[in-house]
């Protein structure tokens, strides 16, 4: 008979493994709201600037933010509650790619270094697709959790690329 612990299968709980998750979307969404200050006129910038005609509209980066965020801390969660071996590398490379997302956003907007920033989202995309490597050997699904933000940092670093190239 399965004790109090354990689910009708035999398996424990995993109850331990909520406030973990609960603690990751807080760096996250931390992340996004120190985003939030330092671009705190980020639509009259972005409205200002010489954009390509494939830009997207200045309204779209917060609900792709709000999704992707919570994606990125969900994959770390997966990774963290099925470890196939250490995660000490992985969640490295995932606090990391979280650094430098975080840098991104001062020195676009508050800075007006788009060489720069381009410079970090390149070493972004580099350090997350290292993640999603990392998190491969760990649990697949995690890393595939990850496509969908390394396909908007790849695009965002060629909106990056292109705005600084038509803005200097």
């Amino acid at each position: 008979m399965p004790n109090a612990e354990s689910s009708p299968t035999g398996h424990r709980r995993q109850n331990s493994h909520w406030p973990v998750l609960l603690g990751l979307l807080a760096v996250c969404y931390a992340v996004a709201a120190l985003g939030g200050l330092a671009s705190a006129d980020a639509g009259e910038t972005y409205g200002a600037l010489d954009r390509p005609a494939w830009a997207p509209p200045g309204w779209l980066f917060g609900p792709v933010w709000t999704v992707l965020y919570g994606t990125i801390a969900v994959a770390a969660w997966l990774v963290l509650r099925n470890p196939q071996g250490p995660t000490r590398t992985a969640m490295t490379w995932w606090s990391v790619q979280l650094l430098l997302n975080l840098a991104w956003t001062p020195l676009f907007f508050a800075a007006d270094e788009y060489g720069l920033a381009f410079l970090d989202i390149c070493l972004l995309l580099a350090a997350l697709l290292t993640t999603m490597v990392l998190f491969a050997r760990h649990l697949r699904a995690a890393a595939l959790l990850l496509v969908p933000y390394a396909l908007w940092v790849a695009f965002a670093s060629a909106l990056n690329l292109t705005i600084w190239l038509s803005n200097t």
